[in-house]
């Protein structure tokens, strides 16, 4: 196998599996406000997302970036908390702006993500030659994958507000509540001081 098909891998399943709970959660509270017929603004913020995550992950593995790994761990639940919390002043559900902060709000957020896998994908590529492969490589799988899980999460969105009628508003504030309590709990078990 192949540089690029291995650490395309690698990307895929650093977003696709039990210990990207934080990234998972991260992905739904972003995503959790569109449907199928906005596909092209959550492609947009998806990959705002990657660009952040990507930035920061290449100036790790090119020793550019140097942050403490409990602060960055800490930090990731907070971007959580944010997204989860911006979802409770989402009303109208026409997305009209060509910009939204939501936007901003994902690329900024994607730099303290990659933060939280640059360590790991630094030592896998550490010593060996073809690094900038490597990462694109990586970075292409964790766009495919979090575009798998936001497929996911728009197809069990049309279900429960199409076929079980359940007001988007009201599945909106219920999701992202959930995902709050999650990420808060989370914040405090990393918090990087004492209280």
């Amino acid at each position: 196998m192949d540089n690029f098909s291995i650490y395309f891998q690698i990307g895929f399943h650093h977003i696709l599996n039990k210990g990207a709970l934080d990234h998972i959660l991260f992905i739904i509270a972003l995503s959790l406000r569109y449907q199928f017929s906005d596909w092209k603004k959550v492609l947009v913020l998806i990959t705002a997302f990657t660009i952040g995550h990507t930035t920061t992950l290449a100036l790790v593995v090119f020793n550019v970036l140097h942050l403490s790994k409990v602060w960055i761990e800490f930090l990731i639940p907070v971007t959580i908390l944010v997204t989860a919390f911006s979802n409770l002043f989402v009303k109208k559900f026409s997305f009209k702006s060509k910009f939204p902060l939501i936007y901003f709000f994902a690329l900024f957020f994607g730099l303290i993500h990659g933060l939280g896998f640059s360590n790991d994908l630094k030592s896998l590529i550490a010593g060996e030659g073809h690094v900038v492969i490597k990462l694109i490589a990586a970075n292409i799988g964790i766009e495919a994958g979090q575009l798998v899980f936001v497929t996911a999460v728009l197809f069990v969105s049309a279900i429960v507000v199409s076929l079980f009628r359940v007001a988007r508003r009201e599945y909106v504030l219920f999701v992202s509540a959930g995902i709050f309590a999650l990420a808060l709990e989370m914040a405090l078990e990393r918090l990087p001081f004492t209280l």
